[in-house]
């Protein structure tokens, strides 16, 4: 019989944020195939699990998916994990996971701890319809060019950030989307969580007093409908 690959969700920063169900997979598989094996290392150590670790990140996907592949038609199971929350989530997991299912064998989620679904669910912001647009482009065209696309959007949206492009970001943000609710959440479910609220403008006043470091995600309001037209 052939093993299972597990997509299993580790926490986003507190410890605590993992289900008994993914420890006890985590426990089981043969090896765990981890974005970043110093990085879980620290996660199964502190859970007293010592399943062999192997990296599989972007930059060797494309040699060590078959080697994945090869050990789950053995009847190996693999656990896939990424640095924090759930994987595929802006990270290379999508690409082994279509290998296995070209191979007809069997993907199980284990759903837990997503940086996503945390900010979306604490913003404020309408949760009935998002949309995630995983990291911000790096270079500032096609960043310009990806939140103008989002210029009519009606559903929130999230996207992710790093520290040293934020204000840029958020200078852009208030030229094409105007004067939109903004929630800024940093380093989640860790000692230094934080969220922030208000326009892209207020939000560029407050980082002329104070740099922010850490995971950032920011979930945008959509355009909104007032008095029978169609608002900024």
């Amino acid at each position: 019989m052939a093993g299972v690959l597990y997509i299993v969700s580790t926490p986003i920063g507190n410890l605590e944020d993992i289900s008994f169900r993914a420890l006890r997979i985590l426990k089981e598989v043969a090896i765990v195939a981890a974005e970043d094996t110093r990085h879980t290392k620290t996660l199964l150590t502190h859970y007293g699990i010592n399943t062999p670790l192997t990296s599989y990140h972007d930059f060797n996907k494309e040699e060590k998916a078959p080697v994945l592949l090869e050990r789950l038609k053995e009847g190996q199971s693999v656990a896939l994990v990424s640095d924090a929350g759930t994987p595929t989530i802006s990270d290379p997991g999508y690409f082994l996971i279509t290998q296995v299912l070209a191979a007809g064998l069997r993907v199980v989620p284990v759903p837990g701890a997503s940086a996503l679904l945390a900010a979306l669910a604490a913003s404020g912001l309408p949760t009935d319809a998002f949309v995630f647009e995983g990291f911000l482009p790096r270079k500032a065209g096609p960043r310009r060019r990806l939140l103008e696309s989002l210029r009519e959007e009606h559903r929130t949206v999230v996207v992710f950030e790093s520290p040293h492009r934020l204000r840029s970001s958020l200078e852009v943000i208030r030229e094409v989307l105007g004067a939109r609710r903004i929630v800024l959440a940093r380093e989640l479910t860790k000692f230094h969580e934080e969220f922030l609220r208000g326009t892209a403008e207020e939000l560029l006043k407050g980082l002329d007093t104070r740099t922010l470091k850490g995971e950032l995600t920011l979930v945008l309001e959509g355009k909104r409908e007032r008095k029978g037209r169609l608002a900024n």
